[in-house]
């Protein structure tokens, strides 16, 4: 039976690609002159710090400006808690990796509400769909690509 897997991933190397060029251009833009801001990739967080909350969206921006030329979804990346430091403000900025349960749950009613004759199966942060015929399997994929479910989402090892 044919079947494939729903996984969302972001390639850590396209990440630090797009860090080290909002790098760059941090060094290079008028407004950030004499400003002490910086932006950081550990592990899968990245870390935005500047003098004021106004340049750390700025920065934020100029990330999400560079992932998007490296076809990274900015959906993929989720703004949490803000820490300060003084006089700097530091934001951390997550990678989301994987299919949390909540995600998956959503993923798995859709399909099923949608009637097309397939099973989903959750395993672990990925779900495993398997159906009958290669063109349910494909609307599966249409479904989900159109959906708007707030991370995206890849389609892997596809098998007949």
């Amino acid at each position: 039976m044919p079947s494939f897997d729903i996984v969302s991933e972001v390639d850590i190397n396209q990440a630090k690609n797009a860090v080290d060029n909002a790098k760059r251009e941090l060094e290079t833009r008028f407004d950030f002159r004499g400003v002490n801001a910086k932006i950081e990739l550990n592990k899968e967080q990245i870390e935005l710090t500047a003098e004021a909350d106004q340049q750390v969206m700025q920065l934020f921006d100029i990330f999400a400006t560079k992932a998007s030329k490296l076809q990274l979804d900015v959906s993929s990346f989720k703004i949490e808690k803000e820490e300060r430091h003084g006089k700097f403000i530091t934001r951390h900025v997550s990678i989301k990796q994987g299919i949390d349960k909540e995600m998956a749950k959503k993923i798995v009613k859709l399909v099923k509400d949608s009637g097309i004759k397939v099973q989903v199966a959750i395993q672990g942060e990925e779900l495993r769909v398997t159906g009958k015929k290669r063109d349910d399997l494909q609307a599966v994929m249409q479904l989900v690509r159109t959906s708007e479910l707030g991370q995206p989402f890849q389609f892997k090892n596809f098998r007949d």
